[in-house]
């Protein structure tokens, strides 16, 4: 059976310079001719190396590409944690949370490019057992920005529901609302998300 992305080891060499620049050079080749046309020989040219040094680091494309998501997380996750580091209330860390994932997905240029063009790649990664992994990866760095304000248990449950309502927005796009608006977000928020979530005195608190 093949793996897939979300089920493949991250190599432990991907922190390297060489690495790194492998890692740029497949984001900037999906985000220019999409997943499928992005060839490992030409992704070794545009990082400066030969094919047998990617080899070296990343046995193939999906070894590659399963590196290039989890640093990609770790940048999401730092851009949630400052975005929520000065916010006093609860319910302004959910929204700069929110507000913040937002942003960074819609205005990554690989997963651009693979919404437009491969959108089927990426609704597989979210979808059935692929998807509950995604969900509880986005929901672990949703809740690590929040549980400043949380105890660890809330913080989990709401980091998932966050994740949940990104992805579901990010899919299917609502004239309604638009996450990258604050003042859109705070309604879904102060409506919707917090008073499902946890206790009504820690909203303020």
């Amino acid at each position: 059976m093949t793996r897939q992305v979300t089920d493949l080891p991250v190599q432990p060499l991907a922190s390297e310079p060489v690495a790194a620049r492998l890692i740029d050079a497949l984001l900037a080749s999906i985000a220019e001719v999409g997943l499928a046309k992005t060839a490992l020989d030409d992704v070794a040219r545009a990082a400066g190396c030969s094919r047998a040094t990617l080899y070296r680091y990343f046995p193939g494309k999906q070894p590659l590409l399963a590196a290039a998501i989890e640093r990609e997380a770790a940048r999401l996750g730092a851009t949630l944690a400052a975005s929520a580091e000065l916010a006093e209330t609860l319910d302004d860390a959910v929204v700069a949370v929110v507000v913040a994932a937002a942003e960074f997905l819609e205005r990554h240029p690989a997963l651009r490019t693979l919404l437009e063009v491969e959108p089927q790649l990426l609704l597989a990664e979210v979808g059935f057992e692929r998807g509950d992994r995604v969900v509880r990866r986005g929901g672990e760095l949703a809740a690590a920005a929040l549980e400043r304000l949380l105890p660890a248990e809330e913080a989990a449950r709401l980091g998932e529901w966050v994740t949940r309502i990104v992805l579901s927005y990010f899919f299917s796009p609502s004239e309604s609302v638009s996450l990258t608006r604050p003042e859109s977000v705070r309604v879904l928020v102060s409506e919707f998300v917090l008073p499902g979530v946890v206790p009504a005195h820690a909203i303020r608190g």
